[in-house]
């Protein structure tokens, strides 16, 4: 991009460091900065071990918690790991990404007594990582080869996680992936200071660890393989493709040089070393209300960006990213502006800004304009207002609201065919959803194996 800049520089212009070191890599650092042994043991024993905890009900994989941290309370770390891990093969990323403020922690009785809920997520991680920092062997062992083999479609956390419970239960497993990588969006897709020490990769390495899983790569569903060789020549498929494609603004300009999805411009940057060779503009705008869009706002300031001005069409109470996301996006120099929708792309040669429209909610409560219009300036503009399944050869399988129908055995209309993760309707589009959908499909695939 002619008009985008790789910031050399801090927001303050300084340079830290020494020769080579770049600032703008500072802001990639770990988020929460992992717990020390010490750390993880005071935490630990604020856990009340509550019968019939709550917070186990919360979490989409039922991660028994208060087993997992008394474990680590009674220091036996790889214990409580093995018990994240039997639940939640991914418990890792999950400690990392999860909304847990709004999931298990939310659900801490600790919020009633205290107003601090134990930092679950910070000791599901201690305990992770503690695991998989040794040179140990895989934590769970295969049952005996069935002689049945499994294609996966999508190397994402819902077919991993299919594929390693489907590995434990026996059965030999192919993935198709149509990247270079496998993890899917904790791979390309979630910020990098939630993803540092390229930790999606060393999670996929400890998870092939049960044996029986072979990745093929450069694989893309549609245009690659087919759903109808697949079953042709595998006793059962799981299509855990994730939504492919993105929504657009409908904009004329829309394709002018300088206006990018979120979810590439997040790619991208994953991908970049150092972050600093990540080019950024000087005046970004980032659209949407959700974690994505947080999440590019958020990594552009902190690219050295000088303004970057994320929009929403409703209020806060309305978005979608959590209050920790939503502040965490403040507290970064974001400007926020709530209430205002896109109506034109502004360029002359080169890419000017933005013309917003006020919005409101009219007597019958639909999102209206006002007629009052403004504009931002920016030479980069940055949508993040959803995402939406590919259908390529998705034939045979009935789509509904955007999503692959399936039964409460994640079996989808086409015999033999199962589905879990966002491409599905089964809950929130969330890491930790697409591995229990996984986990559970690779269970459901088991038991109609052993009834074919």
């Amino acid at each position: 991009m002619t008009t985008l800049q790789a910031k050399q520089v801090s927001k303050s212009g300084a340079i830290h460091g020494g020769a080579g070191h770049n600032a703008a890599d500072d802001g990639f650092s770990d988020l929460h900065p992992a717990y020390s042994t010490l750390q993880a043991m005071a935490e630990s024993n604020r856990c009340l071990y509550c019968y019939d905890a709550p917070c186990v009900t919360a979490c989409p994989t039922s991660i028994d918690i208060p087993t997992f941290i008394r474990k680590i309370s009674t220091g036996n770390p790889d214990g409580a790991a093995k018990t994240i891990l039997s639940a939640n093969i991914m418990g890792g990323t999950c400690a990392r990404a999860c909304p847990t403020e709004v999931l298990c922690e939310q659900a801490c009785v600790r919020n009633v007594a205290e107003d601090t809920a134990v930092e679950i997520g910070s000791l599901q991680r201690f305990a992770v990582d503690h695991l998989m920092a040794r040179d140990l062997p895989h934590p769970f062992k295969r049952a005996p080869e069935t002689g049945k083999s499994i294609a996966v479609v999508g190397a994402g956390p819902a077919g991993l996680s299919c594929a390693h419970r489907a590995a434990m239960l026996g059965h030999n497993v192919t993935v198709f992936e149509a990247k270079a990588k496998p993890g899917g969006l904790n791979e390309y897709g979630l910020a990098a200071y939630k993803m540092t020490n390229d930790f999606a990769q060393r999670e996929v390495e400890f998870l092939l660890g049960i044996g029986g899983i072979r990745i093929e790569y450069g694989k893309a569903l549609g245009k690659d393989i087919s759903i109808d060789a697949l079953k042709d020549s595998y006793d059962a498929v799981f299509v855990g493709v994730g939504l492919g494609s993105t929504n657009n603004l409908g904009l004329k300009g829309e394709e002018f040089p300088g206006v990018d999805d979120a979810i590439s411009f997040i790619e991208k940057l994953r991908q970049t070393e150092p972050k600093s060779d990540m080019p950024v503009g000087n005046n970004v705008i980032v659209i949407g209300g959700g974690n994505t869009a947080i999440d590019a706002a958020v990594q552009a300031k902190r690219l050295g960006a000088d303004e970057v001005t994320l929009v929403y069409r409703r209020g806060a109470e309305n978005m979608s990213a959590t209050e920790f996301e939503q502040d965490l996006a403040k507290t970064n120099g974001v400007v926020v502006r709530y209430w205002a929708k896109p109506v034109a792309i502004k360029a002359n040669g080169k890419l000017l800004g933005m013309e917003f429209e006020k919005t409101e909610l009219d007597a019958s409560g639909k999102l209206v304009g006002t007629g009052e219009t403004f504009e931002v300036r920016a030479d980069q503009i940055l949508k993040a207002i959803g995402q939406k399944i590919k259908t390529d050869d998705l034939a045979g399988m009935e789509i509904a609201g955007g999503k692959i129908v399936v039964d409460e055995n994640y079996q989808t209309t086409a015999p033999g065919v199962f589905a879990g993760g966002d491409c599905i309707k089964s809950g929130e589009d969330l890491t930790v959803q697409s591995v229990e959908d996984g986990k559970q499909a690779a269970i459901a695939i088991d038991a109609f194996l052993k009834s074919a």
